[in-house]
């Protein structure tokens, strides 16, 4: 079997190409080639830009693949890129879409595939709809052998996911608990979520790989295990081995006063929302997909990781700042109340 994956070295993709190859796959990856050094041997490289139509034309000539893989594909005029190139080369095309597209705010909790898709605070995810909208057109009308994937939020060891961050990541959040400064969580922090190890979301991922039972059809790959925010960010503590110490902002409060970070639709849009996936329908085409890295394993191995390579904790002394303005600017409202 042989697969194209567009990528293939980031936080989703990578956990998929490591289980491609362990299950025999003939594995390409197409990229500018900036983290090909994190590949696996026998991985075969195609450095090119995905947007650059005619030399990934010229360097896929000859070549045919059982399923082609897109995961850094945000804009329809990217799907149709795409379209273009791979609709005489492949037997299976699949898409990483998002279960931000999900209706919000949620009619129910329970999340499956047959939920609406709306969105009107997040860009991201509208244009993820529009997206899916234009793969099944060419499915219904065509033929495309289009498979939709929706994870929601998916982490690898070289990430710890938070509520709230800023535009340089987790670290500074991390940064603040070791510290011992209050660290803001959105809302009550009682909203459910779900964190999903990427090791786990390939086993899920990489069962609909060929697999024609799997074409025309949209799924959600996520783990079995909710949380709460209070319990995500406890746990975290627990791992570093401090005390948390929590500050609780409302969300609609955070998208007014912290535009630049987008607030609005990571969090209205999404975090703030409690949700539980219904997995049945990605179990009943992959039975051995299950969680088997619940997230009190999952974070102290990203924390490990993060904690031994210093190129991973990247300061943002701007968004500490922010931090601390918000709480003090509370605290005080507080006062004079």
């Amino acid at each position: 079997m042989k697969a194209l994956l567009i990528g293939g070295t980031g936080q989703i993709s990578m956990a998929i190409t490591k289980k491609l190859v362990k299950d025999g796959w003939d594995v390409f990856l197409l990229n500018r080639g900036n983290r090909n050094n994190d590949i696996l041997d026998g991985v075969n490289s195609i450095i090119s830009d995905i947007n650059n139509e005619e030399d990934v034309r010229r360097k896929l000539s000859g070549l045919r693949f059982d399923a082609v893989c897109e995961f850094i594909g945000f804009t329809v005029d990217q799907i149709e890129r795409d379209y273009r190139l791979f609709k005489d080369i492949t037997d299976q095309y699949i898409y990483i879409s998002s279960a931000s597209a999900y209706h919000k705010p949620v009619r129910s909790y329970i999340i499956n595939e047959g939920t609406t898709l709306s969105n009107p605070y997040w860009q991201y995810s509208r244009d993820k709809i529009e997206c899916e909208a234009f793969l099944m057109k060419k499915y219904s009308g065509e033929g495309f052998p289009v498979t939709i994937v929706r994870p929601s939020h998916t982490y690898d060891e070289r990430n710890i996911p938070l509520g709230v961050h800023g535009t340089k990541g987790f670290w500074q959040v991390i940064k603040r608990m070791r510290e011992e400064k209050p660290v803001i969580i959105q809302g009550d922090g009682t909203s459910l979520w779900t964190l999903t190890f990427n090791e786990d979301f390939a086993v899920g991922f990489t069962g609909l790989m060929g697999n024609r039972h799997a074409i025309g059809e949209a799924f959600q790959i996520t783990s079995d295990e909710t949380l709460t925010w209070n319990q995500i960010y406890e746990t975290i503590a627990d791992a570093l081995g401090v005390k948390l110490k929590a500050y609780h902002v409302s969300s609609d409060f955070l998208a007014a006063v912290g535009e630049k970070y987008d607030f609005t639709g990571s969090l209205i849009g999404d975090k703030s929302n409690s949700v539980v996936f219904d997995n049945r329908k990605i179990k009943a085409l992959v039975p051995q997909m299950q969680t088997t890295v619940p997230f009190h394993s999952g974070v102290r191995r990203s924390l490990e990781y993060v904690l031994s390579h210093p190129e991973c904790q990247v300061e943002d002394p701007e968004f500490d700042a922010w931090c601390d303005r918000v709480i003090d600017a509370l605290e005080n409202l507080k006062e004079t109340i």
